[in-house]
């Protein structure tokens, strides 16, 4: 094991891409989230984010991670240029869809697929590889265990079901919990567990605590809850994720303002934003 842990925002929005400027300086890409460690490059979710990340010519090997496969989390797959490109290795996972008798590739053929998408998976050039497994489970990935990374899952209350990731590099720890619903009687000690202690905590925060009951059921939390669950797990660092596509770049930075009053470390995440743990 040697190198740096680094995670890059590529796409922070929830729901739907947006490219209203009132919210340009955010982002309007939905999720995608890089994490290198060291040489091993890991991907969270494949939404629109992932569209700016494939114009990097290196990215020639990774191991992209799906939380679920809405189509919010996938949409930028099917533009993907690493995919298309001989000589590329792109191991998929996902943790949500085994346990209800289906499997990832055949949900991706589904949106590559005439009429919806006039390629299929057979036009990609890419060597893919395509991992189901059932969420709460450790990833059992040889060539990142022989980088020194371990990858555990958690399932997540989201309709669909969704996996919730922790990235063990060395000392240092990262998690990705994003589209979880949380409940109004107490906190969700699973949760707490699976993040605790960790250096980085990215955390769906759609929705404000004032409003969150006209959602119930919607499959998404707060940016309160977010905190709590962050200072009950000595969460060192917390990144707000997963904005509300109609949230303004004013109203995000009166979020990050509200935030760093309680713990002055934190972020909302944008796109661009790097953080070195």
């Amino acid at each position: 094991m040697s190198g740096d842990f680094s995670v890059t925002f590529w796409g922070v929005r929830g729901t739907i891409p947006t490219t209203q400027t009132r919210n340009a300086r955010y982002g309007g890409n939905t999720s995608c989230v890089e994490m290198r460690c060291g040489d091993q490059r890991l991907i969270f979710d494949a939404g629109t984010g992932l569209y700016p990340l494939g114009e990097d010519e290196s990215l020639t090997d990774m191991d992209m991670f799906l939380s679920h496969t809405h189509i919010d989390h996938i949409l930028g797959f099917p533009f993907f240029s690493p995919a298309y490109r001989e000589g590329t290795a792109i191991r998929l996972w996902a943790g949500h869809l085994k346990p209800e008798g289906l499997n990832l590739r055949d949900v991706l053929s589904r949106i590559m697929s005439p009429p919806i998408f006039p390629l299929t998976l057979d036009f990609l050039k890419a060597d893919l590889s395509f991992h189901d497994f059932s969420a709460g489970e450790t990833v059992q990935a040889p060539h990142l265990a022989a980088a020194g990374i371990t990858i555990t899952t958690l399932p997540l209350h989201h309709p669909d079901c969704a996996t919730g990731y922790r990235v063990q590099f060395g000392t240092k720890s990262a998690c990705y919990i994003t589209d979880i619903e949380h409940t109004r009687n107490g906190l969700n000690e699973a949760l707490i567990g699976f993040v605790q202690d960790a250096d980085l905590l990215i955390y769906d925060s759609t929705f404000d605590d004032k409003d969150f009951d006209r959602f119930i059921g919607w499959g998404h939390s707060t940016w309160q809850q977010a905190m709590r669950i962050a200072n009950a797990a000595n969460v060192k660092s917390l990144a707000l994720f997963h904005h509300d596509p109609a949230r303004t770049d004013n109203e995000l930075d009166a979020r990050l303002q509200a935030l760093r009053t309680h713990r002055p470390h934190d972020h909302v995440a944008h796109e661009g934003l790097i953080l070195t743990l």
